[in-house]
């Protein structure tokens, strides 16, 4: 097989303008077929955790931001009525701005990158780009940045992203692979733009996400009960899977997680399975997390290694179909777990060593799929809400290089770059785009609390 020259992929991304303008990215109308978010909202409810749903509604119903998070179906289908490049890469599916952050690498080191792959699959790159800069807006607004702050920082966003991918157009194969945005790289390429209070700042969190390991959350998560440890009984997020189903069903389902546990160990390498297999499995727990995944079935296992004192967390996380399968190629995987699994590995610069994936029958006799991480590796996550402007500056263009990294792994990063150019024209056009969504992002978040104050759907703040 002859594979194209860069020379032609820079064509193929010039003439990919010609079929979709650059300009044309910056328009946003909604369609009149437009579907009903709320609809969208209910469709996905229909397969959740009945008890847990209106957690969800009442954290999105918080702000616009938190409306967008768990939006990302409502984008999708919005993005689907938009005409695309047809430069595909393995999307992120969900790339706003609390989806990237830090973890530890299998060496040790802290790494940046995306970090939330439930809707991965392979699509067009400004989707994701359009998922992030819409985001920096909706965030800014929520901060009380005015018109022209606003606007630099989503521009900073698309600009790292170009910039990061005319760099990696310019690599070797291998070279491209092995890149990797770790502290050191952090603080030597935007430590002069960040000035040393933001960077005495950025690295003081970084020495705290250290400690936010699997350590600490077997202290936060557990007791000791008898001399042994168990999951604490926080209902309703955290809840030991004893206390949620009748005594019919509860050693039934029970058993088949914990055989889901189990089997998912052969879709790991075998090293891995080696070090799994000198930890045994103590207790199970269902744990509620984030904003757009509530409701969902997401559990914790307590492992213990040698003693107490080595003690392992994996998070059990359903995983359904991608919010945006109904508008793109269907996934290429029959479990879903698989889909989120693969997509982050070829995304990420560096997995948890314990990804993995397999299908588990729950107490209604309906088989799931899941995927299974550890619980915390280090964590290193933004706090927009308070976040300085300098600091959200740079943080937006991390966001947007690791971004592109994941882009460029999975998709043709000559063409994508030659799409974009080396002009701020697609920058000002991400800008358009992105205040025109967040428009439209704050009326669905006021018809949420519309629905919610005439009863039409139960909510649950504050959780």
């Amino acid at each position: 097989m002859t594979l194209p020259t860069a020379e032609e992929r820079a064509a193929h991304g010039r003439k990919a303008r010609e079929l979709v303008p650059r300009s044309r990215h910056g328009e946003w109308t909604p369609p009149a077929d437009r579907t009903d978010p709320m609809e969208i909202l209910a469709l996905q409810a229909t397969t959740r955790v009945p008890d847990l749903v209106p957690i969800r509604y009442g954290r999105m119903s918080a702000s616009p931001f938190a409306f967008y998070r768990g939006a990302a179906a409502v984008m999708a289908a919005d993005l689907a009525h938009e005409e695309h490049s047809h430069l595909d890469v393995q999307l992120c599916g969900d790339a706003h701005l609390v989806n990237f952050g830090g973890f530890a690498s299998p060496e040790r080191d802290m790494i940046f990158d995306v970090n939330d792959f439930d809707e991965t699959l392979p699509g067009p790159f400004e989707w994701d780009l359009k998922r992030l800069a819409a985001s920096v807006e909706v965030a800014a607004r929520s901060r009380g940045f005015d018109d022209k702050l606003r606007a630099s920082l989503v521009a900073q966003s698309s600009q790292g992203y170009r910039e990061a991918m005319r760099t990696f157009a310019g690599m070797r194969n291998l070279d491209l692979w092995y890149v990797r945005l770790d502290a050191d790289t952090m603080r030597a390429r935007w430590g002069d733009q960040a000035g040393p209070k933001v960077l005495e700042n950025f690295m003081s969190r970084v020495q705290k996400a250290k400690s936010k390991d699997h350590l600490k959350a077997v202290a936060k998560l557990t007791e000791e009960v008898d001399g042994n440890l168990r999951f604490r009984d926080d209902p309703p997020l955290l809840t030991p899977a004893d206390q949620i189903f009748d005594p019919d069903h509860a050693t039934d389902t029970v058993n088949s997680l914990i055989q889901g546990l189990t089997d998912y160990r052969t879709t790991l390498q075998g090293d891995r399975q080696h070090l799994l297999s000198r930890y045994e499995f103590i207790d199970l727990a269902r744990k509620v997390v984030g904003v757009g995944s509530v409701g969902t079935r997401c559990w914790v296992a307590l492992f213990i290694g040698r003693d107490k004192g080595d003690p392992l967390v994996l998070q059990v996380k359903q995983a359904e179909q991608s919010v945006a399968e109904p508008f793109l190629q269907p996934s290429g995987y029959a479990n879903m777990g698989q889909r989120v699994v693969e997509g982050q590995r070829l995304v990420q610069s560096a997995s948890d060593i314990f990804l993995g994936w397999d299908r588990v029958t729950g107490e209604d006799g309906v088989a799931r799929d899941f995927y299974f991480r550890q619980m915390w590796d280090w964590k290193l996550s933004a706090d927009i809400d308070t976040m300085e402007p300098a600091g959200m500056a740079i943080y937006v263009q991390l966001c947007g290089y690791v971004l592109a990294l994941g882009h460029a792994r999975s998709g043709d990063a000559i063409a994508i770059s030659s799409y974009l150019g080396t002009s701020a024209k697609f920058d000002e056009v991400m800008c358009r785009f992105a205040t025109a969504y967040a428009d439209q992002n704050e009326k669905d978040h006021q018809a949420l609390k519309h629905a919610i104050a005439m009863n039409q759907v139960q909510a649950i703040s504050d959780i």
